[in-house]
């Protein structure tokens, strides 16, 4: 069983969509593999994959490359992959199956509160995050690196709550669809609307706002 570093924190019907979207996912990751597979989901949020068959152990390494997997120890000086749940003046803490303190001065992110950090890249609450584990646990350089490349593009809106089609789905009714690039998949329940070059990313956000029950964060270069 892998159990995937992405949450589920809607409920009724949303939830539902989540799973069946995320069901059907595994099925294309997995493709001509021989493998049978069941999608569940933890009290914790988390959804877990039990993959059985000739072809498991590859389908079960093809889960943790794209999503990350939620392990039930952390190894020290090891990249894992935790979801954003909280912040305040002393840093960000991540639910990577435990809570896990990244300290403001280990976000390398630049300066500002981490409030301040947080608004100014986009990272919205259960956004997952790379981070290598320790004593004194830090953010990923991979994961530095994509945030800090955000920053250079032509900017971007950050959503939760939501999966990627029904982000799409919403671009389209507000009209929006020449405006923006793609829609990228942050995690099962977060997206980033990259935005085209000379579209205002709060223009955006302000724009579908109202027809999103979600977090909404500008990404602007």
């Amino acid at each position: 069983m892998v159990v995937l570093a992405t949450k589920v924190y809607v409920s009724g019907d949303a939830s539902e969509r989540a799973l069946s979207g995320l069901d059907a996912m595994v099925a294309e990751e997995f493709g001509d593999l021989d493998v049978t597979y069941e999608v569940g989901l933890r009290d914790d949020g988390f959804p877990s994959v039990t993959v059985e068959g000739p072809d498991a152990t590859v389908g079960r390494n093809l889960l943790r490359e794209r999503w990350g997997a939620i392990t039930p120890h952390l190894e020290e000086g090891a990249v894992h992959v935790g979801t954003l749940e909280s912040w305040d003046e002393d840093g960000f803490v991540l639910d990577a199956g435990e809570s896990v303190r990244i300290p403001t001065g280990e976000l390398g992110l630049g300066p500002g509160l981490p409030s301040q950090v947080r608004t100014r890249f986009g990272l919205v609450q259960h956004l997952p995050l790379r981070f290598v584990a320790g004593e004194v646990p830090r953010l990923a350089d991979a994961e530095r690196d994509r945030l800090f490349e955000w920053r250079r593009g032509p900017g971007r809106v950050n959503v939760n709550s939501a999966t990627r089609s029904e982000i799409r789905a919403t671009v389209n009714r507000a009209g929006h669809a020449e405006d923006v690039v793609t829609v990228e998949r942050l995690g099962l329940l977060e997206g980033s609307i990259v935005c085209r070059e000379g579209t205002d990313p709060p223009g955006l956000l302000a724009s579908i706002g109202e027809y999103l029950p979600a977090e909404l964060l500008c990404v602007v270069p």
